[in-house]
């Protein structure tokens, strides 16, 4: 866990603070698909992100899901720390978008580092800011731009989280994390493969227009 930790946190945190990490958070592997954090479930812990990406999400009173935003290695969830610091339970739905390895940071240390570590404090700051940025351009995204504009920008930010052009991803499951319906998706990708942005294929999506 150390040199993964170093890998994705090196740059931003002290040795003493690494060495807090190995010794009190606990290693956590998470497969593609899998839930991390539940809506209504109270959040024990922080997810700082080694290895791979996690897609936020919310829910609506009818259960329709809408994507926030993703986390990449390095980052971590504010929605989490606002549960975890006011212990109240999750607002959120957290799901690996591919094979993920993160640490979980009890809730504990949390504040106790948070007095004991500059660049955690820094960190914890700089994420709240960084994650606002994320829902408020989410939110942008809606109010402003056409469905085929949300749906292209959509797919790059897969591309981005992904490292891949080659998505492999269902209709239904875009529509999903877009919260519209997957007649609607399956025509927008249409239209976008007949612009030469895209190529489509069954379950399989190749990104043209990056």
């Amino acid at each position: 866990m150390r040199t993964e930790l170093e890998e994705a946190y090196g740059f931003l945190f002290e040795k003493e603070l690494i060495d807090d990490i190995v010794e009190n958070g606990t290693l956590k592997k998470v497969a593609a698909g899998e839930k991390i954090i539940e809506i209504g479930e109270y959040v024990t812990g922080m997810p700082l992100l080694l290895k791979g990406a996690i897609k936020i999400l919310r829910e609506d009173s009818d259960g329709d899901e809408l994507l926030l935003y993703f986390l990449e290695r390095g980052d971590t969830c504010a929605m989490t720390l606002n549960c975890c610091l006011g212990q109240t339970k999750s607002e959120i739905r957290a799901v690996a978008e591919n094979d993920t390895t993160l640490v979980m940071i009890p809730i504990s240390k949390m504040e106790e580092w948070t007095a004991k570590y500059k660049s955690w404090r820094n960190f914890v700051f700089e994420s709240y800011h960084t994650r606002l940025s994320e829902m408020l351009d989410t939110i942008d995204t809606i109010a402003f731009l056409n469905m085929d504009e949300r749906l292209m920008r959509y797919l790059r930010d897969k591309v981005k989280i992904n490292r891949n052009e080659n998505l492999q991803v269902t209709h239904q499951e875009i529509a999903y994390d877009l919260h519209t319906s997957r007649v609607v998706v399956s025509r927008l990708l249409k239209k976008l493969e007949k612009d030469g942005k895209i190529s489509l294929q069954r379950n399989h999506i190749t990104v043209l227009d990056l």
